[in-house]
C-alpha cells in the first residue's frame, strides 16, 4: 500500500452508510458496516442492496470478495474492532416541529461511550444541525465516564444520488472539522487517497463543517427556487427559460447548474435540511428570509401541473391522467418529497384516475403511498393508454426519446404537461398536442 489503510466502522448501511463504507474500502481501508436491522444485513451479505445506486453492487460484492468489507448486526463489535467511528443514521425530519431528529444521533453516541476500549474517533457524517459535536461530546462524556480519550469530528456528506460513487471518489471537496491536531492527523491519513488524486480536502473549526453542509443545500435550493421562479415570470412576459437560464449560466459568477426549471426539489436533503436549518436559525434568533421563501414556493412549484390541467379541464373529475416518472429525480429510487406524490394526491382528490409508470422507483413509491386508486403499469406508453393528459414528473432518459405518433394513438387527448422541460413545445405542438411547459 501506499498509505496507511484504518479500520472503519460505519453505523447505519442506509444511503450514506453503505455508499461511504463500500468506498472507504474502495480507498484500500478495512470497513464493517453495522447495522440494528438484522434483516437488512443479511440481505447485504446475500448480495441484495437495500436501495438503488448505480455501481453499489459491484463495488461492494468487489471489497467483500477482496476482504477489505464486512457487514454485522452488532454495533459494539463494530465499534470495539475500529480505529474511527463514522455515524451515518438518519436525521429525518420532525414533522411537528421542522428540527432534524437527533434520536439516532445520540443513540450513536451513546453506543459509542459504552464500548469505548482505547482511543478512537466518532465523525459525525449525517447532516446534523450545527453544535451537534458538543451535545455529542457530551453524551459520550457522561456515559464513559472518562475511561478513554477520544475525539468527535464531522465530516458532511455530499453524495448526490444516482453519482454517489463517482462523487466520493471525485469529490469537490472533503470538508472536515475537527478541534485537535491529533484528530486532524487521522482524518488527513483516512483521506490520503482522495487528498493524492488532486481533490482538496478542507480542514475547518467542527461548527463550520457542520455549517458548510446546510449551507450549501440550501444555496442550491434558493438556486433552484429562483429558476423556477424566473420560469413562472417568463410565462407571464413571453420569454422562454431555456435561454434565460443559458444566458445567466453563461457568467462565471453563477453558473449554469441548478438553473434548470421544473416543479421543484423533493428528495432526503433538500426539504428536510432547509427546515431544520430554519429551525436552527430559530433557536439562535435570526430569521433565515431568503430561504424561508424558497421553501414557500417551492412547495407551490410542486402543484404546476394542477393549475395548467385546470386550465385545460374545467374538472378533473373522471379524467385519466398518466404519470411519468415517481423519483424526485432520475437514476435513483428515493421518492421522498417527490413532487409526484404532492401531483397525485391532488389528482386523486379531484376525483381523477391515475395510472404511472417510472423504471425503478414504483416499489419504493408504492410503499410510501399506499393508495390502491394508482394504476402501476409496465411501461410509459401503458400510463398514457386512453389518457386524457400526460404528466411528466421526473427526467428519465427513456422519456426524452418520445414518439409523438405512438402517444397520440394511445392517448384519448392530446395534452402534455412537461414538469421537466424534457421535450420541445414546437415539436409537440406540430404533432397535435396541447403543451404546458414551465416556462417556455
Amino acid at each position: 500500500m501506499l498509505y496507511e489503510d484504518m479500520k472503519l466502522a460505519f453505523i447505519g448501511t442506509g444511503y450514506v452508510g453503505l455508499v461511504t463504507g463500500a468506498c472507504m474500502a474502495e480507498l484500500g481501508h478495512h470497513v464493517v458496516c453495522a447495522d440494528i436491522d438484522k434483516k437488512k444485513i443479511a440481505k447485504i451479505k446475500k448480495g441484495v442492496m437495500p436501495i438503488y445506486e448505480l455501481g453499489l453492487e459491484e463495488l461492494v460484492e468487489k471489497n467483500v470478495k477482496e476482504g477489505r468489507l464486512t457487514f454485522t448486526a452488532s454495533i459494539a463489535d463494530a465499534m470495539k474492532s475500529a480505529e474511527v467511528v463514522f455515524s451515518a443514521v438518519g436525521t429525518p425530519e420532525d414533522k411537528k416541529t421542522g428540527k432534524a431528529d437527533m434520536q439516532y444521533v445520540h443513540a450513536v453516541a451513546e453506543a459509542f461511550g459504552k464500548n469505548l476500549n482505547s482511543y478512537k474517533i466518532l465523525v459525525n457524517k449525517s447532516t446534523v444541525p450545527v453544535g451537534t459535536a458538543d451535545a455529542v461530546r457530551d453524551i459520550i462524556t457522561h456515559v464513559s465516564k472518562g475511561g478513554h480519550e477520544f475525539d468527535v469530528v464531522s465530516n458532511p456528506e455530499f453524495l448526490r444520488e444516482g453519482a454517489a460513487i463517482k462523487d466520493f471518489l471525485n469529490p469537490d471537496r472533503v470538508v472536515v472539522g475537527v478541534s485537535s491536531d491529533r484528530a486532524k492527523e487521522i482524518m488527513e491519513k483516512i483521506y490520503r487517497p482522495i487528498a493524492r488524486a488532486g481533490r482538496p480536502v478542507m480542514v475547518t473549526d467542527i461548527r463550520s463543517a457542520e455549517l458548510i453542509k446546510y449551507a450549501s443545500n440550501a444555496f442550491l435550493a434558493v438556486k433552484i427556487t429562483f429558476a423556477n421562479e424566473m420560469a413562472n415570470f417568463c410565462e407571464l412576459a413571453g420569454a422562454n427559460i431555456k435561454e434565460v437560464a443559458k444566458g445567466m449560466g453563461a457568467d462565471s459568477r453563477i453558473g449554469s447548474r441548478f438553473l434548470y426549471a421544473g416543479i421543484g426539489y423533493g428528495g432526503s436533503c433538500f426539504p428536510k435540511d432547509v427546515q431544520a436549518l430554519m429551525e436552527t436559525g430559530k433557536e439562535h434568533g435570526f430569521d433565515f428570509s431568503i430561504i424561508k421563501a424558497a421553501d414557500k414556493v417551492n412547495d407551490a412549484q410542486k402543484l404546476r401541473p394542477i393549475q395548467m390541467l385546470k386550465k385545460q379541464y374545467k374538472s378533473l373529475k373522471g379524467k385519466t391522467v398518466g404519470i411519468w416518472g415517481l423519483s424526485f429525480k432520475p437514476r435513483t429510487d428515493d421518492v421522498r418529497e417527490a413532487p409526484a406524490r404532492y401531483i397525485i394526491e391532488e389528482l386523486l382528490r379531484a376525483g381523477a384516475k391515475v395510472k404511472a409508470f417510472d423504471p425503478v422507483a414504483m416499489e419504493s413509491f408504492k410503499l410510501s403511498f399506499p393508495d390502491k386508486r394508482v394504476k402501476y403499469v409496465e411501461s410509459a406508453y401503458d400510463a398514457v393508454e386512453d389518457a386524457d393528459a400526460l404528466v411528466v414528473c421526473t427526467e428519465w432518459d427513456e422519456f426524452r426519446t418520445v414518439e409523438y405518433p405512438e402517444l397520440a394513438s394511445r392517448m384519448k387527448a392530446r395534452v402534455i404537461i412537461d414538469g421537466r422541460n424534457i421535450f420541445e413545445r414546437r415539436e409537440a405542438e406540430k404533432e397535435g398536442f396541447t403543451y404546458f411547459g414551465i416556462g417556455v
